[in-house]
This record gives C-alpha cells, structure tokens and sequence, in this order.
C-alpha cells in the first residue's frame, strides 16, 4: 500500500499534469492557483520555473496549511531566451518556426510545500526538433493544441510528432517529471505503492534510461 500523509493538493490546471500525477497511484485533487507566470527579464528560465512553481505551491498551502502541495511550471528556453505559451495563432506559428530543426531545453519546476517546510527542483530536458514543414505548422497551428503549450508544441502530440530526439525526461517534456517528484515526495514520508517508472513508460509509450539515476539523487532542495 502506499504510504499515507496529507491530503495532497496539485496546483495546476492543465489536463497533462493530471493525467501524469494520477499514474502516482495517491489519492488528490487539483486546482489552479492564481499566479502571475510571467518570467522577468533577464531571469534565467531555470531561475523562473523553480520561482514560479514555488509561488503556485505556497499560494494553495496558505490556503490549506493541513495539505500538502505541490506546484509547477515549465518553459521552452531557445539559446537562454524563454519561450512561453503563445498569444495568438501568429505566435505560435512564429515559435516553431524557430524552433525547426534546432534543440532547445524544457524547463519544469516543481516545488512541494507543506508542514511548515517546502522543497523546490528544477527537471531539464534537451529538445531536437524535427524539420517539420510549413504545411505541418498550418495545419498544427489551426487545431489550437499550440496555444496553451510553453513553445507553442505538444511533445506527445499524435498528429504533429515535432520531437526528432530528446535527451532527459521525457514526462518533463509533457509537463511534470513524475520521478523528481517522487523523490521529493519521500520528504513527507510519502512512498507511492506503483512502480512509477514502469507506469510512466507505460502512459507515455517512451523508455526511460534515467529513472534510476533521478531517483538515486537527493529528494529535496532549499525552497
């Protein structure tokens, strides 16, 4: 069975981040927190995630001080600039045309909080885009699957398929990196009863070579 703690409280919205948090096999709810996702000028996009993730963490856990809960943020970083979620078709059209052919990174901070204590890591993936044509865009960008993405792509997107190759996490790429979190998770005593690898790999269609790594490192950081 899986080691019970406090309730636990994903601060997010986005469908992906649900779907991937529910292979945890914990019981939760999720609910989106009202924070400004802006990154500054300048801030490294590392920086931001871990920044965000945290503001969203500790704007639900001042609201619900029993719980424990756990935020996130993920960004698209072309050469050091942050490219966020478009706002409008232009954009997004304008993104992957930037993005074709070239690597870039993907950026998730996750921050958990709870207990009077939090713990903030940061999960970074390398990104080869394929050169996916002008018509490709068209025809992506007129779904509007782009317009809610950081990057304005989908990395798992069945249609579009934009990922040459990657180097990292690939549920990092969707949008929480579920071994990251697992290990932060064992701060609060908390130890999913599922195989979370197996069941990643399983959801996504993708095999890991780094779990065991991730997992093997230290589960918490200074918030």
């Amino acid at each position: 069975m899986a080691s019970r703690g406090p309730a636990l409280i994903l601060a997010s919205a986005s469908p992906r981040r649900r779907e991937l948090f529910a292979l945890l096999g914990l019981p939760y709810r999720a609910t989106a927190a009202a924070v400004d996702e802006t990154i500054g000028e300048g801030e490294p996009p590392e920086h931001g995630v871990a920044r965000l993730a945290r503001a969203k963490a500790v704007t639900l856990a001042v609201r619900h001080p029993d719980a424990l809960v756990i935020g996130c943020d993920t960004v698209v970083a072309l050469e050091g600039e942050v490219l966020g979620k478009p706002a409008d078709e232009e954009e997004a059209r304008a993104m992957l045309l930037r993005l074709r052919g070239r690597d870039h990174t993907v950026y998730t901070g996750v921050a958990v909080m709870g207990k009077g204590r939090g713990a903030v890591q940061v999960a970074r993936t390398t990104v080869w885009m394929r050169e996916y044509s002008d018509a490709e865009i068209a025809a992506y960008v007129a779904t509007r699957d782009s317009l809610d993405k950081a990057g304005a792509y989908a990395i798992q997107h069945p249609g579009f398929r934009p990922v040459a190759a990657r180097e990292g996490c690939y549920a990092n790429g969707v949008g929480l990196p579920l071994c990251h979190l697992v290990r932060m998770l064992r701060g609060w005593g908390i130890h999913p009863a599922v195989d979370v690898p197996a069941a990643c790999q399983s959801h996504t269609g993708r095999q890991c070579e780094i779990f065991e790594e991730i997992l093997s490192r230290s589960g918490s950081s200074a918030p």
